[in-house]
């Protein structure tokens, strides 16, 4: 993988998805988190890759952070119904707002998303920074970095998931 591997757009992704209508689907709630309102969770992809199956409701959930200091909870979730059990779901939060993933999603329910929060599976992304390429950044820097990103803080506790029903997919990424 590459740091600049943005992801695969979603519209296309969509469009093979419905032309699959014998598409593996499991029961229950998938939570994938997502950078980009238009693209697919590299998570997603590699789940699909190894597991081959989707859940009966699919979501790519977007935290977007907003230059105000809060947003009022009537205006900071967006969801939107993509088809075949995907959905798009924009979390707004100002730079005080708390960034309560579960609370949001239980908030989509009155947009027509009927999720329970406390039993959905949550995949995140989960890179691994490998200082090996010949590059025009010294070593010791991709090094440094490589420990940054390491010690980041958790993506778990930021979003306020619960632990338990949280499952990172992992890829390596050459620096």
């Amino acid at each position: 993988a590459d740091l600049r591997d943005r992801g695969r757009a979603l519209a296309p992704f969509l469009e093979e998805l419905h032309a699959q209508p014998d598409q593996r689907r499991i029961s229950g709630t998938a939570v994938f988190m997502a950078t980009s309102t238009d693209t697919v969770p590299r998570a997603l992809i590699t789940n699909l890759a190894h597991n081959e199956f989707l859940h009966e409701r699919t979501l790519f959930v977007t935290v977007a952070g907003v230059d105000v200091p809060r947003v009022p909870p009537d205006e900071r979730v967006e969801a939107t119904d993509l088809g075949d059990g995907c959905w798009r779901i924009v979390i707004r939060t100002g730079f005080l707002d708390d960034t309560d993933v579960p609370a949001a999603l239980a908030r989509a329910s009155r947009q027509g998303l009927d999720v329970d929060p406390a039993t959905a599976s949550y995949f995140l992304g989960r890179d691994v920074i490998l200082p090996r390429s010949p590059h025009r950044i010294a070593r010791w820097r991709q090094q440094l970095f490589a420990a940054l990103h390491r010690n980041a803080g958790s993506s778990v506790d930021y979003f306020r998931l619960p632990p338990e029903r949280v499952i990172e997919v992992g890829a390596q990424v050459v620096l």
